[in-house]
């Protein structure tokens, strides 16, 4: 009889975290890595200890009543946890954890890769040179916007944002941020801090989102707050759909208020806005900001970190609930 504690896995996860997991625990895994939606969810959560989920299961207050006692620890394979209802988590003294730190560098990399994207025109050139509508040379041709020397803001400067400033330095880029609050001068290295979004938002040539999902965050660049930003502004996420008010977005886009956008995140994903893929002026990913094999790895381990210590007694590290 195995004395091991017995692990829903919801979604395929990389080879060497299954191998330490099967190692370690009883685990269910899930090698076709199909959806698990509500009622799926509960009827496979009968008779395990713990849940490593996905940002793609939603454990609403009504998930979460409904879980058998016996569950007792949600390791999210994620750092985001707006798909937790963690007010309903802690009624029940469930306990949650994200993955915070071992994506930062990914998430920073595809964000400058959606700024240079953007402001490129990474997705129109590679349409025109596949399609084999690529003519000749020109000095109008496939003109984009440069990013270096321009000023760079960003809303969120958590780990993530802060990344992004760092990287954004190498294109001797002026940071501008807001944030709930400043952070200490060594984080900041020179950023200039903005109490509001609304005292940002002029100072933006480029503008990323690295805020998280959350009531406050739902909607945050909206029509009011684009028509701040300098005309010719480009807008990249690579946090959480919801920040953003896709039809202020698509309206600005199609208006040239905002020259260009690059987006990793949306709402309502994968059944995004259609009017995205029809601009021209859009560089569209699929949520791919972790996903580096370095990264995914890293994710897994943090989230079984957080199991080793919950079930050895001890207090995980990355505890949200």
């Amino acid at each position: 009889m195995s004395m091991k504690p017995v692990v829903l896995v919801t979604r395929k996860l990389p080879d060497a975290v299954e191998d330490r997991l099967q190692r370690d625990y009883q685990a269910i895994l899930n090698p076709t890595d199909q959806l698990y939606r509500g009622d799926e969810l509960l009827a496979r959560a009968a008779g395990v200890d713990a849940i490593l989920p996905c940002h793609t299961e939603k454990f609403t207050a009504e998930v979460i009543d409904r879980l058998p006692e016996r569950v007792k620890i949600i390791a999210n394979f994620s750092v985001g946890y707006d798909h937790v209802d963690v007010a309903a988590a802690k009624r029940r003294g469930l306990v949650v954890t994200n993955t915070p730190d071992v994506l930062s560098d990914a998430t920073a990399e595809l964000t400058v890769m959606l700024m240079l994207g953007a402001a490129r025109r990474a997705s129109e050139g590679e349409r025109l040179v596949r399609s084999r509508q690529w003519r000749d040379w020109s000095p109008s041709f496939m003109v984009g916007v440069q990013m270096t020397g321009k000023r760079l803001g960003i809303i969120g400067f958590g780990r993530v944002g802060q990344v992004v400033a760092r990287r954004a330095r190498g294109f001797d880029m002026e940071i501008h941020y807001h944030n709930r609050r400043r952070v200490d001068p060594e984080l900041e290295a020179g950023a200039i801090y903005h109490a509001t979004p609304e005292e940002l938002l002029p100072h933006c040539d480029f503008l990323a989102l690295h805020c998280v999902a959350s009531p406050e965050t739902v909607g945050l660049l909206n029509r009011e707050r684009i028509a701040l930003l300098p005309d010719g502004a480009v807008v990249v996420n690579a946090s959480r759909g919801v920040v953003i008010d896709d039809e202020a977005l698509i309206a600005a886009l199609r208006s040239g208020k905002v020259y260009a956008a690059g987006l990793d995140v949306f709402n309502n994903e994968p059944e995004i806005h259609p009017a995205y893929r029809e601009l021209d002026n859009v560089f569209l990913m699929p949520h791919i900001g972790s996903a580096t094999r370095e990264t995914r790895d890293a994710m897994g381990f943090r989230a079984l970190d957080n199991l080793d210590a919950y079930f050895a007694g001890r207090e995980p590290g990355d505890r949200v609930a």
